[in-house]
């Protein structure tokens, strides 16, 4: 069952993502002031070639690291954009996943347990 929460996320299956960049789920800026601006800044970005979209980067995560995506951020940090997603592996271990946001290229996957 999918269903929109007042926050804005969109409910999986008990999970929830944020969404955004057309048609495709991406996310809002950490550390924006308005929460209404921060998807017109990530689909800007991906207009600009600054950021892939979400589904590109997703795809990347799921070859890399079998789970369940159960939150991502997108960030500006040091002048580069990165995608942080927080995975739920089948044998129920949590990955905090770091990605370079424009080229794909994982930077950094930590267990979070």
């Amino acid at each position: 069952m999918t269903r929109t929460q007042p926050n804005g996320r969109l409910a999986l299956g008990g999970l929830s993502v944020v969404l955004a960049v057309a048609g495709t789920a991406v996310l809002g800026f950490a550390h924006a002031d308005d929460h209404g601006g921060d998807h017109d800044r990530a689909r800007q970005a991906v207009k600009r070639g600054d950021i892939r979209p979400l589904s590109e980067i997703l795809a990347t995560i799921e070859i890399r690291l079998p789970g369940r995506v159960i939150e991502v951020e997108l960030e500006r940090e040091d002048g580069l954009y990165v995608y942080e997603f927080t995975v739920l592996s089948p044998d129920g271990r949590v990955w905090e996943v770091t990605v370079d946001a424009r080229t794909a290229g994982i930077l950094d996957i930590e267990d979070d347990d």
